[in-house]
């Protein structure tokens, strides 16, 4: 029976990409597709620094090929290739993404899993690099479970101008997430393909503006939406949020690594949850362990930004749509996120 180019596509769509869910069909990494007879050709392009990823993707292509009922000579041709250094590559494309217009700096907030508090870590070092002087937005990426809005205490609905979406604003920041576009808790089922959009919208069809940083705040996990984001817009860094247990820096590290395989630079760990704080007697208990985060930034030469305590206000704060470095800016607690915004500027190479 004759082999079918559809039917090898259908193999194809079997291979993931190293770390994501994502397969490599839509991702755009097969070129050509030749059947002659029994006998399949594929060719596929590859730009990454990570050289056990073509090695892996051209493995698992010919083991997938090798799969089709009477299939002959299987030829997977590899090309692989460094991206530039003048652009911030993306993994699987000729060049780099593009940089949005008028923003200096992208960073992303991530986690490998969900419950370290990465939200709030993200809306609180945004908060705190707006207290130093500079004009920041918050891109709230989590499309399943968007919190940013509630956080800052606004959820008006964006405006349009010129085609594209009006961010929000509140507390001298610009923000845009899909909470702002949904009615009250209207659950978002949505496929991969049409997570990549709205990310794509939220990127490159709001008028952002001209920004110092724009904070992106990440789903947790290493899946759809991650990839997303390094496809559609130049990143300048990663921030990963971690609490001090062995269970949670274990899954970091798949983040670190998830950004590590896209070519984008880690600019540090944030432990979060470092110490309970008793708020009647100010005793120091240690829930989750201590000095995890600062040990696994050692161990993996990445920098370690900081850590913020288990306070009992950030949650006030966050529950009322004021972050804590706003509503009360002499709390400790706001002095160890305005740490670890000075660390991110410093690894931005922004601290003036």
């Amino acid at each position: 029976m004759m082999i079918t180019e559809e039917q090898v596509r259908d193999a194809l769509r079997g291979v993931k990409f190293p770390g994501f869910s994502r397969d490599i069909v839509s991702f755009g990494l097969v070129k050509h597709i030749a059947v002659t007879g029994r006998d399949v050709a594929v060719t596929l392009q590859v730009t990454t620094r990570d050289s056990s990823v073509p090695q892996r993707i051209e493995e698992e292509t010919r083991a997938a090929l090798a799969r089709l009922p009477g299939v002959g000579r299987v030829d997977v041709t590899m090309q692989a290739q460094e991206p530039p250094p003048s652009v911030a590559p993306v993994t699987g494309a000729p060049a780099g993404p593009p940089r949005i217009p008028g923003v200096k700096h992208v960073i992303a907030v991530a986690s490998g899993k969900g419950g370290v508090g990465k939200s709030t870590v993200a809306v609180n070092l945004a908060c705190a690099m707006s207290q130093l002087g500079a004009a920041v937005g918050v891109m709230d990426a989590d499309i399943y479970g968007p919190s940013v809005p509630k956080m800052m205490g606004k959820l008006d609905r964006p405006t349009i101008t010129d085609e594209k979406l009006d961010p929000v604003e509140n507390f001298g920041l610009k923000m845009m997430s899909m909470a702002l576009l949904l009615d009250g808790s209207s659950p978002v089922i949505w496929r991969g393909p049409m997570i990549m959009k709205a990310i794509q919208q939220f990127a490159l069809a709001v008028n952002w503006g001209r920004l110092d940083v724009l904070v992106v705040d990440l789903p947790p996990g290493t899946g759809d939406a991650q990839l997303s984001l390094v496809q559609t817009i130049a990143l300048d860094g990663g921030v990963i949020v971690t609490t001090p247990q062995d269970v949670a820096l274990e899954v970091a590290r798949r983040g670190i690594a998830m950004f590590e395989k896209v070519n984008v630079r880690i600019l540090g760990i944030v432990e979060n949850m470092s110490y309970y704080v008793c708020p009647k007697c100010g005793h120091h208990d240690e829930v989750f362990g201590r000095g995890g985060g600062r040990r696994e930034a050692e161990r993996l030469g990445v920098a370690f930004l900081g850590e913020v305590p288990l306070f009992t206000e950030i949650r006030i704060a966050g529950d009322r749509g004021v972050p804590v470095v706003l509503a009360a800016p002499r709390h400790p607690a706001a002095q160890a996120f305005r740490d670890c915004a000075e660390a991110v500027r410093r690894a931005l190479g922004t601290s003036r």
